[in-house]
């Protein structure tokens, strides 16, 4: 269970704090919610404190973990395929795991791949959204300012180089 005060990761919606639990009445039944505020938006989000197992909520990774994610990045395997629909898809689902190597993935292949030719918008937005999500958690979790994870973020990244993605 959860407290008021918790840093916690949606797998949709990214990095938020738990900041009420409130008791809310819908269809006659009074059930209590977690509200959570997602880092870096207005976006709130009640999740039923009886489906928080299905709803995929998960505290932020250990300081350890960020630090290893950032340090392993060069070594991250990422998809190659060609079709943009087959690279979207593969990425969508990585997103949505809500795993944050998964979410350095999406953000390593994307970068790699705006380096050889442009993204198409559907791609950048998909970059901005999860290089959003990582920087997010990342700030929890590394107890840092947002400019100092970014920059740290993307030191990771230009160690990545030019390497081609994998297939």
């Amino acid at each position: 269970m959860y407290q008021v005060g918790d840093k916690v990761v949606h797998p949709v919606h990214g990095a938020g704090v738990i900041d009420a639990i409130v008791q809310q009445k819908h269809d006659g039944v009074v059930r209590e919610y977690y509200r959570l505020s997602i880092a870096g938006s207005t976006l709130v989000i009640m999740i039923p404190l009886e489906n928080i197992s299905e709803s995929g909520l998960r505290a932020v990774v250990s300081q350890e973990v960020a630090d290893a994610i950032l340090a392993d990045m060069a070594e991250l395997q990422v998809s190659g395929a060609k079709r943009w629909n087959q690279r979207y898809r593969e990425n969508m689902v990585r997103l949505k795991s809500g795993d944050l190597r998964e979410v350095a993935r999406v953000v390593k292949a994307l970068r790699l791949r705006e380096r050889q030719r442009s993204l198409s918008t559907v791609e950048r937005k998909m970059l901005h959204t999860a290089k959003h999500r990582l920087i997010a958690e990342l700030v929890f979790a590394k107890q840092l300012p947002r400019d100092v994870v970014e920059q740290q973020v993307e030191q990771a990244l230009r160690r990545c180089g030019d390497a081609r993605p994998f297939t």
